[in-house]
């Protein structure tokens, strides 16, 4: 797989290692042969017949691509192409210790690139960053050797980017979510949006294989049903998703700025 580095639209298909499609349309339509239920499968049997707004990178074993709904700032979703575990629920695949370890490979990779595009969106906001680069800018200008361990650390990125699966997808074909932390999106629309990616109905990759015992074996759909907590600052809005979302595009004014 040829390594992105950022998560620009370009106006060519990225060069990326290409492989068979399995037996499905060419054309763009090709996800028309699919129901709304099984539309993710298209992006894994032909995902050279998407535009490259969509598609981020592909193999032979998994398929990158935005989410057409985002629910935060950065939204990807990694889809598996394997047969045998396309179609399994997460928790059951996910059990299986040689495919864990590689998607959880796969997912700390796409971490990785979506905290770069991250700091490429909001860097400039950022006052952590800030400090650092009038750091640097000051010891260059002085013409002494750069120590970067002496700079101020700058915003750690990475622990901006969360990823996991739901407890019960909406979406038939196995896709793990790779998503910026602020929830904050004009696809975020309702009550179960929001608490999809802020409660535990979101199972963090880590946190796999899962004990049978663990709570999020049983519970499912009644995390949906939570208050609406702000993932932020913990201020709980009850039922008010109107209210929410306004507080959130506060937050994320506010969260840019770190």
């Amino acid at each position: 797989m040829t390594v992105v580095t950022e998560l620009r639209s370009p106006s060519k298909k990225p060069s990326v290692k290409t492989s068979k499609s399995r037996s499905a349309p060419k054309a763009a339509h090709a996800a028309d042969t699919y129901s709304r239920r099984a539309g993710l499968g298209a992006y894994t049997q032909a995902p050279e017949s998407f535009p490259s707004s969509r598609i981020i990178q592909y193999n032979d074993e998994y398929v990158t691509i935005n989410d057409m709904f985002p629910k935060s700032s950065i939204h990807l979703l990694l889809l598996p192409r394997q047969p045998e575990m396309q179609l399994l629920h997460p928790f059951e695949a996910l059990q299986d210790p040689a495919f864990l370890s590689d998607v959880q490979t796969h997912v700390r990779k796409l971490k990785a690139l979506a905290a770069k595009e991250l700091q490429r969106r909001l860097g400039k906001y950022s006052a952590q960053e800030r400090r650092k680069e009038e750091a640097l800018e000051k010891a260059m200008e002085s013409g002494e050797d750069v120590d970067e361990t002496s700079l101020p650390p700058g915003r750690d990125w990475d622990k901006d980017i969360i990823a996991g699966v739901h407890t019960h997808p909406s979406m038939a074909h196995l896709h793990i979510h790779i998503l910026s932390v602020d929830r904050y999106n004009e696809c975020m629309r309702h009550r179960k949006h929001y608490n999809s990616f802020a409660t535990p109905f979101l199972v963090d990759v880590e946190d796999f294989p899962l004990s049978k015992e663990d709570m999020r074996f049983r519970l499912k759909e009644r995390f949906l049903e939570r208050d609406l907590v702000c993932w932020k600052c913990g201020k709980n809005f009850g039922n008010q998703f109107a209210k929410l979302k306004h507080h959130l595009e506060g937050e994320f004014e506010e969260w840019k700025k770190q």
